[in-house]
């Protein structure tokens, strides 16, 4: 099979566009909402495809679709546990391994809108073959796009553009997850400084039994004013290397296809030409290769919540009881619309992302975040409604049902799990408005010389409180709506403050709270992305509301949850139950049993 990919432009802005999310540097939107303010400068207006682009992408979903129409067997794929290699051969032979790997070095160079779309495709036709797509490109060799010298790019980004050579993302061990720092992989360097030494294991690697190429992380010993010191560091490493073994292929409840195992190094020599970025940057480098892996997730998420949903719904047009379609009854059709209002506002979040990383110059790390949090939650949820309405039928590995649900738990745990994630967003949150706060304390200390600062302070308290930001750039036909976004956004900045003010540091452990202020964030970053589509869409309809009825109908729903919900999780940050969960949890875990014994026990 030849490659079936459009040509590529020979100046594509996804070849010299930034691709760091830099969050010392650039402006966040929803850092921004932990202020109480609306930064519309950075939502509006919402990214739309160019002519070409909008051409390529219609090139590429058609082959896709041609290819796996013929040749992509998702059932089989999860019965065997494993794909046929003559699926892979043609699947590479499309062109798709190197989508986002830049035209300088033998890929297409796609921009985040273009690839996430065609990875939502790939996820909503088989989420297994999506994991191998996007565990070799969004993760696997995303670091040597990233931060790799021009010899290494040279060295391994065609062969992996070709899928000659398929990557792998090697960070989690035994003992490590989501906290890197207590990884125990190490890797020493020689006497002359040539090479390194690696030794250490990796677990549930994605591709392990596939790939050629790694990206792994380990602690390079260094002296710091004396004293030893090891610091995580990221190098590429080739399969071929002496001293590398891969574990059993891993049982998985879900995506079984894909090829997941632990790899160990014994004593593998890695030239010293091959470290990704310099001694201690390996952390930053993961995490800003996950913060651009994570909106693969969302889009693969929202069109496979988009493709089981309509499996559901076609059954449930012509399964019949009581003498009609059971898609008539109202328990099932608010199902259907609450995940039809929930797609609309994912679609529109994470292309809202995917613009912001085209555009560079944006510290997008919390909204690939929330994106995937919302999403991953979103789609196991379908998944189950969408079982649901199938009834006992849904159950039967007969039908795609039962697969979704099994598939589809999965992306609550990759590349962060969404408790780490939620923390995650509070704490980055969290730290601007500290800073002021901590300032403010400063200056208390000394009033007369901390004037300025104290006076800077209680402006800009005065400033948010008197003057609830707001929205300008929304359609008038979405007044209302834009109104109750913006009520909740002055509402977290002052949950915000009054949170720091009760806490102070200890706040780091108060995860209570922490994850109420991140759901208040991700609702309001996605009512945002639906304000903004919403607007962009009348305006294409030259105002015409009755042209995208559909549309208003999707976002008026969904703004109107995701304001209950916040509104929801703000107030509980002063009412709520916490010390009695506390104290329930506690009882469970010292005796191992979860509650007090039933009435029959006693």
């Amino acid at each position: 099979m030849t490659n079936v990919m459009p040509p590529a432009a020979s100046t594509h802005p996804a070849d010299s566009r930034p691709h760091l999310a830099s969050p010392d540097e650039n402006p966040s939107f929803t850092k921004g909402l932990f202020l109480g303010e609306i930064r519309e400068e950075m939502v509006f207006p919402f990214p739309a495809l160019s002519a070409e682009e909008k051409e390529n992408l219609d090139a590429i979903l058609d082959a896709f679709r041609s290819f796996a129409k013929d040749h992509i067997d998702m059932r089989k794929h999860d019965h065997d546990g494993r794909f046929p290699d003559a699926m892979r051969e043609g699947f590479h032979a499309l062109g798709l391994m190197g989508l986002n790997i830049p035209e300088a070095y033998g890929g297409f160079g796609a921009s985040a809108k273009v690839f996430n779309r065609v990875f939502g495709e790939i996820g909503a036709t088989d989420p297994a073959l999506a994991v191998y797509f996007g565990a070799h490109q969004s993760i696997g060799c995303k670091g040597i796009v990233l931060f790799g010298t021009e010899e290494q790019k040279q060295q391994y980004l065609p062969r992996c553009a070709s899928g000659e050579l398929v990557a792998a993302f090697c960070l989690t061990e035994p003992g490590s997850g989501s906290d890197a720092q207590a990884m125990k992989a190490t890797a020493v360097p020689s006497a002359d400084g040539s090479e390194y030494v690696l030794n250490g294991t990796k677990i549930w690697i994605s591709n392990a039994g596939y790939a050629g190429l790694f990206t792994v992380f380990a602690k390079v010993p260094v002296d710091v004013d004396g004293k030893k010191k090891e610091r995580v560091t990221a190098f590429i490493v080739e399969r071929s290397s002496p001293g590398i073994s891969l574990g059993k292929l891993e049982e998985k409840m879900g995506i079984k296809a894909s090829d997941t195992r632990s790899v160990i190094f014994e004593n593998v020599r890695v030239p010293a030409a091959n470290r990704l970025g310099d001694v201690g940057h390996g952390f930053k480098i993961a995490l800003e290769i996950l913060n651009s892996g994570r909106l693969g997730l969302a889009a693969g998420s929202a069109r496979g919540t988009r493709a089981i949903m309509n499996e559901a719904i076609a059954y449930a047009k012509q399964r019949e009881q009581f003498g009609r379609p059971i898609a008539s009854f109202e328990m099932l059709r608010r199902k259907i619309a609450l995940a039809a209002a929930e797609c609309y506002a994912l679609d529109a979040a994470w292309m809202l992302t995917a613009g912001m990383v085209d555009r560079g110059g944006v510290d997008f790390s919390l909204e690939t975040a929330a994106c995937k949090v919302y999403a991953s939650e979103m789609a196991y949820r379908a998944s189950n409604e969408a079982l649901q309405m199938a009834g006992g039928m849904g159950y039967s590995k007969e039908f795609p049902f039962e697969q979704s649900v099994r598939d589809s738990r999965i992306m609550l745990i990759f590349e962060g799990t969404n408790e780490i994630l939620r923390a995650l967003i509070a704490l980055m949150g969290l730290q601007q408005p500290g800073e002021r706060l901590k300032a403010l304390g400063k200056a208390l200390q000394d009033p007369i010389h901390g004037f300025g600062a104290i006076s800077s302070y209680l402006a800009g308290r005065a400033k948010s409180t008197l003057n609830k930001p707001d929205f300008t750039k929304v359609h008038s036909a979405l007044a209302d709506e834009a109104e109750l976004v913006a009520s909740q956004v002055h509402a977290l900045g002052r949950g915000v403050e009054w949170a720091l003010r009760k806490h102070g540091k200890a706040i780091i452990e108060r995860q209570y709270v922490q994850e109420r202020l991140a759901n208040a964030a991700i609702d309001l970053f996605l009512a945002t992305a639906t304000l903004s589509r919403i607007t962009a869409e009348i305006e294409q309809a030259n105002g015409d509301l009755e042209a995208v009825d559909a549309e208003l109908d999707c976002a008026r729903v969904f703004v109107h949850m995701a304001y209950r919900r916040a509104r929801r999780a703000l107030k509980a940050l002063k009412a709520n139950q916490d010390a009695r969960l506390d104290a329930i949890a506690e009882r469970a875990v010292e005796a191992v049993d979860l509650a007090p014994p039933a009435p029959t026990d006693r």
